[in-house]
């Protein structure tokens, strides 16, 4: 089974950094990769709620979207919402495209280190139609967005 994964750390509390993934507002500002902007259709902050994300290209001539030729929509519940601890949500792709079908887990884990935060992402699930290599960099570049919000 594929996992894919990444790590951060980021110059805020634990608090802080659980915060910009309860608040809808923070949690638009950083979740879009590079090259993409956000927006949310739905946000329900407690364990069963969840959100849904229009992920829109910058520039879709280089990367067609999973969902329209320019976009990409995520469907996510939170399963665990553990404050400053973790946060655990499965993630579906509306797409008549076979490869994107299945639940994806993403674990969001927060730990002190030094006087900011290692957050780390631990991807189950993945379905084969994303790209190992692309995934890893749109992980990344989160993570990196998530740091810039919060230092």
């Amino acid at each position: 089974m594929r996992v894919d994964s990444a790590h951060g750390v980021v110059e805020a509390t634990r608090q802080q950094v659980y915060g910009a993934f309860v608040d809808p507002d923070l949690l638009v500002a950083w979740l879009p990769p590079s090259g993409m902007s956000g927006r949310l259709e739905r946000f329900d902050a407690q364990d069963g709620g969840g959100f849904r994300m229009v992920l829109t290209y910058d520039d879709p001539t280089d990367a067609p979207g999973k969902f329209t030729d320019g976009s990409d929509v995520s469907d996510v519940r939170f399963v665990e919402l553990e404050p400053g601890h973790r946060a655990v949500w499965e993630v579906d792709f509306p797409s008549d495209d076979p490869a994107l079908a299945g639940t994806m887990r993403m674990t969001w884990t927060f730990a002190a280190h030094g006087r900011g935060t290692s957050v780390e992402v631990v991807v189950t699930g993945v379905p084969d139609g994303i790209d190992a290599d692309d995934h890893a960099a749109g992980l990344r570049s989160s993570l990196d967005n998530l740091a810039r919000l919060l230092d």
